[in-house]
C-alpha cells in the first residue's frame, strides 16, 4: 500500500454497516462501533463478501491484467479517457479522485500519470490486479460495492466511472450514491452504454445463456468464435457489391469486437457477454440523474453516453453523514 496515500485516506474510511469512523489494525481495519472486521488481503481492503455478481470480471481482469494499460500496450487508454469523461490533467493534478469499477487500473494509470491520487474500488478481486499494476502510484484499491462504498461523505475532489455503472442491478441508483462522496465544486464523470443504437440486440439475447456459463467455458467458446467472426468479416468486405452489407448482417446477428488487436478483440467480446447485468441508456435519462443529484454544468462527452457535472457549493445531494440503513435501501446487497 501507498504509505502517504493510505494515512490519507484512513482518516475518511466508514464502517459500512453502521457508518462508524474505522480504526486501522494489522490485520485490516476494525470498526469500534459494531466489531465488523474489513481485512486487508494482497494490498487490498476487503468490505464484500469472497464471491459476488462480478465475479465473471474478476476472472477477465486478472487473464487481460495490463491488455489495456498504456504502458504496457498501445491502446490509448489516455485518449479514451478524455473521450469519455471530458477530464484534463490540469483539472487532476493534485487532486484526491475516486475511480469507480476501477479494473485492472486502467484509467486509474492515466489519471495517476497526471498527477492525481487516486481510490480504485471494484466489486471483483480484479482489485487485486489493479493494485499490483499500479503498486507504484499513487493509487489505493478497494474491493468494495458501490450500493455500499466505504467512505465519508464529501470525501473527494473528483469522481469517474467509464463503462462500470451498467453493469449493476441498478444503474441509476449506483449512480446517485456517488454525488455525496463528492466535495463541493468537484466534478463527476460517467459513462455508460448507448441506449440509441440497436446493434447489439442479438448480444442481449445471446447473454441471457452466456452469462450463465462458467466463464472459463465462455472464454474458450469465444477464443474460437472471435477469430472465425472476425476473419469473416474481414474476407466479406473483400467481395464486390453484397460483401459489405452481408458482412454487416452477420456483425449485427453475431456481434464481436472488431478491433485490431488480438487481445483486445477477445477481452472486449468477453466482457459483452459475461455480466449478469447490463443495461443500456439515453441522454435524457442520464441527465434527470444528474438534475436529480443537484449537480450543474452538465456537458456531454465525445463518446455516448458520457455526461460530465459539478456539486454546487449548496446541493441537495450532500449529506452531512448518511444512515447505514439508506445506504443498504439500494439492490445489489446479500
Amino acid at each position: 500500500m501507498n504509505p502517504h496515500l493510505s494515512a490519507e485516506i484512513s482518516a475518511r474510511l466508514r464502517c459500512i454497516r453502521c457508518r462508524a469512523a474505522l480504526e486501522r489494525q494489522d490485520s485490516g481495519y476494525r470498526c469500534p462501533s459494531c466489531g465488523q472486521l474489513f481485512p486487508v488481503v494482497n494490498d487490498v481492503v476487503r468490505f464484500v463478501p469472497e464471491r459476488t455478481y462480478a465475479d465473471s470480471f474478476g476472472y477477465e481482469w486478472k487473464y487481460y491484467s495490463t491488455t489495456q494499460l498504456d504502458s504496457y500496450r498501445a491502446y490509448g487508454s489516455e485518449n479514451d479517457f478524455v473521450k469519455k469523461t471530458g477530464l484534463k490533467p490540469e483539472e487532476l493534478k493534485g487532486k484526491l479522485v475516486l475511480d469507480v469499477g476501477c479494473g485492472t487500473g486502467r484509467f486509474a494509470e492515466v489519471a495517476t500519470r497526471w498527477g492525481a491520487r487516486v481510490i480504485g474500488i471494484d466489486l471483483s478481486a480484479a482489485a487485486e490486479v489493479a493494485a499490483k499494476n499500479l503498486a507504484n502510484r499513487d493509487f489505493l484499491a478497494f474491493q468494495a460495492d458501490v450500493f455500499a462504498l466505504p467512505f465519508a461523505p464529501e470525501t473527494f475532489d473528483c469522481i469517474y466511472s467509464v463503462g462500470v455503472l451498467h453493469h449493476t442491478p441498478s444503474c441509476e441508483q449506483a449512480f446517485k450514491i456517488l454525488p455525496q462522496l463528492l466535495k463541493p465544486e468537484g466534478s463527476i464523470a460517467i459513462w455508460l452504454y448507448s441506449g440509441y443504437n440497436k446493434w447489439y440486440r442479438f448480444s442481449d439475447i445471446y447473454r441471457k445463456v452466456t452469462h450463465r456459463m462458467p466463464i472459463r467455458t465462455l472464454h474458450r467458446t469465444l477464443q474460437v468464435a472471435v477469430p472465425f467472426f472476425y476473419y469473416l468479416d474481414r474476407g466479406l468486405r473483400k467481395v464486390p457489391l453484397l460483401g459489405k452489407p452481408a458482412a454487416g448482417v452477420v456483425h449485427h446477428v453475431f456481434p464481436v469486437r472488431h478491433h485490431h488487436d488480438r487481445e483486445t478483440r477477445l477481452l472486449d467480446t468477453l466482457d459483452w457477454y459475461s455480466p449478469k447485468y447490463q443495461s443500456k441508456h439515453t441522454y435524457e435519462q442520464v441527465f434527470r440523474w444528474f438534475e436529480a443529484c443537484g449537480l450543474k454544468e452538465l456537458s456531454v462527452g465525445e463518446t455516448s453516453i458520457a455526461v460530465r457535472g459539478r456539486k454546487p457549493l449548496a446541493s441537495p445531494a450532500s449529506d452531512p453523514e448518511p444512515s447505514a440503513s439508506s445506504i443498504y435501501a439500494a439492490p445489489g446487497r446479500w
